[in-house]
C-alpha cells in the first residue's frame, strides 16, 4: 500500500475534501459520522447552547456546530487511529497568527495487526480560517467561477511520510538533538525506541524527496536506539527540556528508568529503576525549571515528585498518596507557575500547588467530564490556561484567572438555571470526536489545539483562547 494514499481532510460543516494526490482508504465514513450537520431552514426551533452532562437531547434534536465559535477548524484521517502524537517544532516562526497555518506532527498508529502499524510524520498546511457561518457558505455556493477557484485554493493539504513499525505505538514524544528532530516511542511489544525524523521531514516538505523516500528510504529506516529492559509495555514517556537528550520511561510493572545521552547516537539507561509506585506508571513530567526533578502518576492513585540526584531507592521526595479516587491517568507541569495539573479515572481535574504539595491537598478541583480523563496540558505561554480531554468525547478549555461575577451571573442564571452548575473557569467545550486519546497545544501557533481520536485528528482554535 503506497504511504501517500492514506490521508484525507474533512472540513467541519462541509463535504469531505481530499488532498491532491491522496486517495481515501475507508476512513471517510468515520469522518462523516462526526460532522454535526445543520438543521433545516427558517421556522425551526431557535438555537440554544447545549451543556454536556446537564441535559439530554430530545427526540428530533441534534447538535449543530456554531462556526462563529471557532477561528480555525479542520479534520484529518490517516487510516489506522493513533493513540498518541506530538508536535514537531519548526523554523516557520513563533507566535504565528497569520493564516493559512502550517503544522508538523509525529504520530504512531494502533492498527488491527502488528505488521500494519506505521510511524508517521505529517505536514498539515494551507489551514485557513473557519467560515463565519451558514450564510457565508451559501453565498460561496452561488459565487461565480472565480470565487470557486479561490475556494479550491483554500482546501487544506496533508502530506504523509510513513515508516513501517512492528507493533502499535502507545505513546510518542519528540525532542531536538542539536538541529535533528528525534522521536521516542513506547511500543505495545514492550520496547522503547528512538527514531531520527529527518528523512521523513524532508519527504513531507518536498515532492521529489517524497518520491525518493517512497521508493528507497521508507523500508530502510530503523531505530537509532532501542531498549527492551522494561520487560513489559508501558505508556509513560517524557523528554527533559533542561538537559538535551535526557529521557524518562515508565512501564506497567511500576518501574521508571532514566536515560542519559551517550556518544555516537546512543543512550545509557540506568538499570536501577525508580520503584516507589505500587502499580502501573501512567505518565511522567520533567520539571520545566529544575533539571533533576520530575513527577509521576500511577494506577495506585498517587502522584510523586522525584529528584534523580538521590539513589533511585531514595529519590521519591514528595507524595500525594490519594491524589484521585482511583487511577491517575495524566499529569502536566505548568511552565510558568508552580502547579501540576492531573486527571484521573474519576473524571476529575485537580490543580496541585508544589509549595503545598506535602500536605496532599489540591488547591482546585473541577468535575465537568463524565468519564475518565485521557489527556491534560497547560497552555505553553499562558500559565492560567489549560485543556483536558476525556473518554466522554469532550475537550474542555479552562482559565484559572477567571472569577465569578455574582451580579452578572445572577441575571444569566435566572434566565437559564443550568448555568449555575458551570464553573466560571470553564471557557469552552469542544465535541464531535469519538474516543479522544490525546491533545497538545501548538507551541508556535497561539491558541491552536490538536487532538487525536478514534475518529481522526482535529486541528482547531476557539474564540475563547
Amino acid at each position: 500500500m503506497a504511504e501517500k494514499e492514506q490521508g484525507t481532510w474533512t472540513e467541519r460543516g462541509g463535504e469531505e475534501e481530499e488532498d491532491e494526490g491522496m486517495e481515501g482508504t475507508g476512513s471517510e465514513d468515520e469522518g462523516d459520522e462526526d460532522v454535526m450537520e445543520e438543521e433545516g431552514g427558517a421556522g425551526k426551533t431557535p438555537k440554544r447552547v447545549y451543556v454536556p452532562g446537564l441535559e439530554t437531547l430530545k427526540e428530533g434534536e441534534e447538535l449543530v456546530m456554531d462556526q462563529e465559535a471557532y477561528v480555525l477548524y479542520h479534520q484529518a484521517q490517516t487510516g489506522a487511529p493513533c493513540l498518541s502524537f506530538d508536535v514537531i517544532p519548526d523554523n516557520l516562526g513563533n507566535a504565528r497568527n497569520e493564516f493559512p497555518l502550517t503544522v508538523f506532527l509525529c504520530a504512531g498508529t494502533q492498527a488491527d495487526t502488528a505488521q500494519a502499524n506505521r510511524l508517521m510524520v505529517m505536514k498539515m498546511h494551507n489551514l485557513h480560517r473557519t467560515s463565519k457561518g451558514a450564510k457565508e457558505d451559501s453565498d460561496s455556493e452561488s459565487s461565480d467561477s472565480g470565487e470557486e477557484d479561490d475556494e479550491e485554493e483554500r482546501k487544506p493539504r496533508l502530506e504523509l511520510a510513513m515508516v513501517p513499525h512492528y507493533g502499535g505505538v502507545n505513546r510518542i514524544r519528540v525532542t531536538s538533538l542539536g538541529r535533528t528532530q528525534v522521536a521516542a516511542l513506547w511500543s505495545e511489544k514492550g520496547q522503547v525506541e528512538i527514531y531520527d525524523l529527518q528523512k521523513q521531514l524532508r519527504a513531507v516538505s518536498d515532492s521529489q524527496a517524497l518520491q525518493t523516500f517512497l521508493r528507497k528510504e521508507k523500508d530502510q529506516i530503523k531505530p537509532l536506539f532501542s531498549f527492551a529492559g522494561h520487560m513489559t509495555e508501558g505508556f509513560a514517556l517524557d523528554w527533559s527540556t533542561m538537559v538535551e537528550g535526557r529521557l524518562l520511561t515508565g512501564d506497567c510493572n511500576k518501574n521508571i528508568h532514566l536515560w542519559n545521552p551517550g556518544e555516537g547516537g546512543s543512550w545509557h539507561v540506568d538499570q536501577r529503576p525508580f520503584t516507589a509506585h505500587t502499580k502501573s506508571v501512567e505518565d511522567l513530567q520533567w520539571s520545566p525549571t529544575e533539571a533533576s526533578v520530575f513527577a509521576s502518576c500511577s494506577v495506585d492513585a498517587s502522584i510523586r515528585i522525584w529528584d534523580i540526584r538521590a539513589a533511585p531507592a531514595k529519590a521519591c521526595m514528595l507524595v500525594a498518596s490519594q491524589a484521585h479516587e482511583s487511577d491517575v491517568n495524566v499529569i502536566s507541569w505548568n511552565g510558568h507557575e508552580p502547579f501540576i495539573l492531573s486527571g484521573g479515572d474519576d473524571g476529575v481535574l485537580k490543580i496541585w500547588d508544589l509549595r503545598q504539595f506535602q500536605t496532599g491537598t489540591h488547591v482546585a478541583k473541577f468535575k465537568q467530564h463524565k468519564a475518565p480523563i485521557t489527556s491534560v496540558e497547560w497552555h505553553p505561554t499562558d500559565g492560567s490556561v489549560m485543556a483536558a480531554a476525556g473518554a466522554d468525547d469532550q475537550i474542555t478549555q479552562w482559565d484559572l484567572a477567571v472569577e465569578r461575577d455574582q451580579e452578572k451571573e445572577g441575571d444569566a442564571e435566572a434566565e437559564d438555571p443550568t448555568l449555575a452548575t458551570i464553573p466560571p473557569q470553564l471557557l469552552f467545550v469542544h465535541q464531535g470526536e469519538k474516543d479522544i486519546k490525546e491533545l497538545h497545544w501548538h507551541p508556535q501557533c497561539p491558541g491552536v489545539l490538536i487532538s487525536t481520536a478514534l475518529s481522526g485528528f482535529n486541528v482547531f482554535r476557539t474564540i475563547s483562547v
